[in-house]
């Protein structure tokens, strides 16, 4: 399921009002692997993007399931810290 570390699987099947799943304690990746640290925000297709609005450096954000090869081993560095 999207990539989550075991034990985020429970938390990441909560619902919101709208039947939505709520991810909200799962990280959040740029493409590169790099991890997202700040706010972000919901496009209408339902895509997660950086910057609490959409600016013009908002960036597309990802689960690490998402992510490619490259970008997991990058994101996979990370957790070492």
């Amino acid at each position: 399921m999207l990539g989550l570390k075991v034990g985020q699987e429970k938390e990441a099947k909560l619902l919101e009002k709208d039947g939505n799943v709520n991810m909200k304690g799962v990280k959040h990746y740029k493409k590169d692997g790099s991890l997202h640290k700040g706010g972000m925000h919901k496009m209408p297709d339902g895509s997660l993007h950086s910057g609490k609005s959409h600016g013009k450096t908002s960036q597309k954000l990802f689960h690490y399931g998402e992510l490619s090869k490259k970008g997991k081993d990058k994101a996979k560095d990370s957790w070492k810290r």
